[in-house]
């Protein structure tokens, strides 16, 4: 349809799962949905694809902002780039025109001062829209993130280190058309309707308020929030660190993506002291864990200096914090000294280390070239056992979310086809409690600490979530509304004859080819599980004595989704998805 599902297609019909990721042979796909651009509400979203550098899998990173409308509005549904230039350049996009330039003045800026120069150089007739990478980029530190406007990021799976390996600095993009619904009248309806429930909902209501790190303290009463790289259950300072103190204290003004009534963007602003910022994006929810509870850190005025820091070197805030929680887990078992780390203590709640340790990160020196490579790769360095402080899945660092005190979570995570994920699906929302799906089979009600029915919840999760990433639908929005209206704004827009059993069965054939792509790169079952600290049973806190059943879960997961033993989808399944083609490429693969 659109977004990752559409990037996957692509990747499967015209290149080589083989292909190394800092190749140039790696396509970098930039691909928009069909909803992209309309005014339904959260549509501003599209994805960036590629063989993941930091996974080596499939990797999917998604965005909202402004992007993906601008470049509908010039008149493209998304941009393949392959290959590799042999210099600096920036992609310049203006309707018609499109044209590749020299970057080599604005090569090492950082992504707040990339993205403030290509506005003013593009801006004389209508301010355009920049993608652009930092430092950690152009390095391909293997968690670097993508900026949109300096203000949206895409994070996961490190699409940045790509954007670098092809020495593209930028996209910069203006359009003058406009995005038609199919149906016009009852487009109307639909935009009215779901506009009226997103005003309604609680979940809505509590982002827009107070942003989405609102969620930090009730996380901390349900066992959901990590704590000293998952390994406690209690932590003092969490109060200090979530929205109401960040709202309290920090804010300057909401902000909201195109076309998006929720607005639960924060812009935030240090004024003075050692952690002093200028006005700019505020933390999100992962970040505030990440720089925060993952290191048992309770300065918010420091979680904010790391969030900008990670933005203006542009890398993923969730895996940097999580590697830095990994290495201070590692210096605090002797497995790493200052002899390996430049001198730094990598002790638990010092965060004037982790602000050093970002830097590092973003620029590959000294300690930082070890940790650039994500915790996985960098616990293979090491050795002496450090890969049981790693928490990853599939070699993607874990976000904010524990498995011990929702176990759905922890089945999702496992069986991801880009590794551990919060954003692909609805198993967060519906486990939680803050939406259900009930007309597309949900049941009303889950208990977060219990194993029992979460295959079934996981699987219906992803069939409404792959859909709503294809249509490039924000979920939170999805998450204001029912399975109806997903497919009545589908219908709308493009005019098919569109309904929940489409939406499901949509779903699940997106679901399948990102897993097979991602099988086609090496994933089997073995690779379906959770990090030893996820799967130790904590002695204090809201989940103390809680451990998912992945076994339990993944067994009855696989017989629901159609996978055998090895973790592969059978034959018959993608036969029946319409994948035969993919059905054909696992064979030949073995």
């Amino acid at each position: 349809m659109g977004g990752g599902g559409l990037a996957a297609k692509l990747f499967l019909d015209r290149f080589s799962n083989d292909t190394e990721p800092l190749s140039p042979e790696n396509p970098l796909i930039v691909m928009t949905g069909p909803l992209t651009g309309t005014t339904l509400p959260g549509t501003s979203r599209f994805a960036v694809c590629a063989r993941s550098p930091l996974t080596g899998f499939w990797g999917v990173g998604t965005c909202g902002g402004n992007f993906g409308p601008e470049l509908k509005y010039a008149g493209y549904d998304g941009i393949l780039i392959r290959g590799k230039a042999e210099k600096p350049v920036y992609l310049s996009i203006a309707d018609e025109s499109v044209e590749l330039v020299d970057a080599a003045d604005i090569w090492g800026q950082d992504l707040y001062a990339v993205t403030a120069t290509l506005k003013e150089r593009h801006g004389q007739k209508k301010k355009p829209k920049v993608l652009a990478i930092g430092p950690g980029g152009e390095n391909q530190v293997l968690f670097a993130a993508i900026g949109n406007d300096g203000a949206h990021f895409i994070g996961r799976t490190g699409m940045g280190a790509v954007m670098g390996a092809k020495n593209l600095k930028a996209i910069v993009v203006t359009g003058t058309g406009k995005v038609l619904p199919a149906l016009a009248e009852e487009y109307k309806e639909v935009r009215s309707r779901v506009i009226d429930k997103c005003k309604e909902s609680m979940v809505a209501q509590s982002l827009h308020s107070m942003g989405t790190a609102s969620s930090l303290d009730l996380g901390m009463m349900t066992g959901d929030v990590p704590i000293r790289n998952w390994r406690q259950g209690e932590f003092e300072g969490s109060g200090k660190t979530g929205g109401p103190a960040m709202t309290a204290d920090y804010l300057t003004k909401e902000h909201a993506c195109f076309s998006c009534p929720i607005a639960c963007k924060r812009v935030v602003k240090v004024d003075a002291g050692p952690y002093r910022t200028q006005e700019g994006p505020g933390p999100e929810y992962e970040t505030c864990c990440a720089f925060g509870s993952f290191i048992e850190n309770d300065n918010l005025e420091a979680i904010i200096k790391a969030n900008e820091l990670c933005n203006r070197y542009g890398l993923d805030t969730i895996s940097c914090g999580a590697t830095i929680a990994f290495a201070m887990q590692c210096f605090e078992k002797g497995l790493l000294t200052t002899a390996d780390t430049d001198g730094l203590e990598l002790t638990w709640g010092n965060v004037d280390v982790a602000l050093v340790l970002i830097e590092k990160i973003a620029r590959r020196e000294g300690i930082g070239e070890l940790l650039a490579q994500g915790s996985v790769k960098a616990a293979r360095k090491i050795g002496q056992g450090a890969e049981q402080y790693a928490v990853a899945v599939k070699g993607l660092e874990l976000p904010a979310h524990d498995p011990r005190g929702f176990h759905g979570m922890g089945l999702e995570y496992a069986v991801g086809y880009r590794g551990a994920c919060h954003l692909q699906h609805m198993t967060l929302y519906i486990e939680q409690g803050m939406t259900t799906f009930e007309s597309a089979g949900f049941e009303s009600d889950y208990s977060g600490q219990s194993s029992d029915g979460k295959a079934r919840m996981v699987f219906l999760s992803q069939n409404m979530g792959a859909p709503a990433g294809s249509a490039c639908l924000c979920v939170f929005v999805l998450a204001c509304m029912d399975a109806q209206d997903a497919a009545d704004m589908i219908r709308t827009v493009t005019g098919w004859n569109f309904g929940i059993a489409d939406l499901l069965n949509m779903g699940a054939r997106i679901w399948l080819l990102m897993r097979g792509l991602t099988n086609l790169m090496g994933a089997r079952a073995k690779d379906d599980i959770l990090p030893p600290n996820v799967m130790l049973p904590l002695d204090n806190g809201m989940a103390a004595g809680s451990v998912p059943d992945l076994e339990k879960m993944r067994k009855e997961y696989y017989e629901l989704r159609g996978i055998d033993a090895d973790g592969i989808p059978r034959r018959e399944v993608l036969e029946k998805a319409g994948l035969a083609e993919l059905a054909v490429r696992l064979d030949a693969a073995g």
